[in-house]
């Protein structure tokens, strides 16, 4: 047991390595970093350049009915408003090392309908 844990900890880390290595945020196109637990997810904007967190947005701001890709999408879309108040119009999507589908892809979909551009 422990050691397919490891081993599911090491694929995810060359996996999150391996995404890292092509996407990085800079002042004009500021880096979209996606969390997701198996309750919650969050979403963060970040200028790589200095290191510093421009906007963030999770799911326990939110109504609490709502569930799933639902609230994926309620999370992105909180955050493209964020953004566009600091005058963000272009990003870079980091998903880290989970599959771009499901609750992932709800909030890029819908950071993508709140006028930011990948």
């Amino acid at each position: 047991m422990v050691i397919q844990r490891k081993k599911l900890q090491d694929t995810r880390q060359r996996r999150r390595r391996r995404v890292r290595a092509v996407v990085s945020g800079s002042k004009e196109r500021p880096r979209l970093a996606v969390f997701r637990s198996l309750k919650h997810i969050s979403a963060q904007i970040i200028d790589d350049t200095v290191g510093r967190t421009i906007a963030s947005a999770n799911d326990r701001e939110l109504d609490k009915s709502l569930k799933g890709i639902k609230r994926a999408a309620a999370v992105g879309a909180r955050l493209a408003e964020m953004a566009k108040r600091h005058g963000i119009k272009a990003i870079v999507f980091d998903r880290r090392h989970y599959k771009y589908h499901g609750q992932v892809k709800a909030l890029a979909e819908a950071v993508r309908e709140g006028g930011l551009k990948f």
